[in-house]
């Protein structure tokens, strides 16, 4: 319980006012817990999505997006925006980690949250658009932060200090790792199920694999690692991706 607590307390805007333990059990379990909570998030936005199904679809898009946002607190958003920031301003590395420890906006994290977000509502539009997409709109938030975990898991820290650093120092790889990648299969073959297509669980796999390998690769490269924003951006880059992945797979009917 404590576990799925300190994923809600850390990832969502739900306001859990209470003092947990973070020991190496109850931080393994969070992360376990992350995908779970993603769930919940993704049931949020069909249940908008439904709700909404009468009336226009740009209207209902941007519906589901806030409440994407109202769930988060804006907190992965906030950590795209910050990579903008600090990826653009083509500086060092060290400059780039102080850029976004900033908690000011810049310009090129003001036009990358509008592309992220623009990108979102088509998507959605797109999505409400096909048959059963609210299973599209449960499944990725699990499998984006399922892949998260296997991201951050993987990958060292940029910082020797931090939220990133500090959780980094309390989990269990091995049962993290296993957990997630159970979550992710077993996700991806309901999906299948749902839309009785074959062919979509190495299609799925793959994608999110060879993103969360070559966010690994880019961001050790220009950052020197992980921290609690490229976390935040890599939440919302991977569903933009599957989502994007997924509504180009079903317009060829597969």
């Amino acid at each position: 319980m404590n576990s799925i607590l300190l994923a809600l307390q850390f990832f969502t805007s739900l306001p859990v006012h209470k003092e947990l333990p973070l020991g190496k059990k109850e931080v393994s379990g969070m992360y376990i817990a992350l995908p779970f909570v993603g769930g919940g998030i993704g049931l949020l936005l069909a249940g908008v999505a439904y709700i909404t199904s009468d009336i226009n679809s740009f209207l209902a898009a941007v519906l589901i997006l806030l409440a994407g946002l109202i769930a988060t607190g804006g907190l992965h958003v906030d950590g795209f925006a910050d990579l903008g920031d600090a990826f653009f301003s083509y500086q060092d590395r060290e400059k780039r980690l102080t850029i976004m420890d900033d908690p000011r906006l810049g310009a090129f994290g003001t036009l990358s949250l509008l592309v992220l977000l623009s990108l979102k509502i088509g998507l959605f539009i797109e999505i409400l658009q096909l048959v059963n997409g609210w299973a599209l709109l449960v499944a990725v938030p699990i499998l984006s932060r399922a892949a998260l975990v296997g991201y951050y898991t993987v990958t060292k820290t940029a910082k020797p200090s931090g939220i990133a650093h500090f959780f980094k120092q309390h989990f269990l790889r091995g049962r993290m790792l296993v957990a997630v990648s159970t979550i992710s299969i077993v996700t991806v073959v309901l999906l299948s199920i749902q839309y009785r297509s074959l062919l979509l669980l190495p299609v799925v796999l793959l994608v999110m694999c060879l993103a969360t390998w070559l966010y690994n690769r880019w961001t050790i490269k220009h950052f020197g690692g992980v921290t609690g924003d490229l976390c935040g951006a890599f939440i919302e880059g991977m569903e933009v991706l599957l989502w994007l992945v997924l509504i180009v797979y079903f317009s060829f009917g597969i």
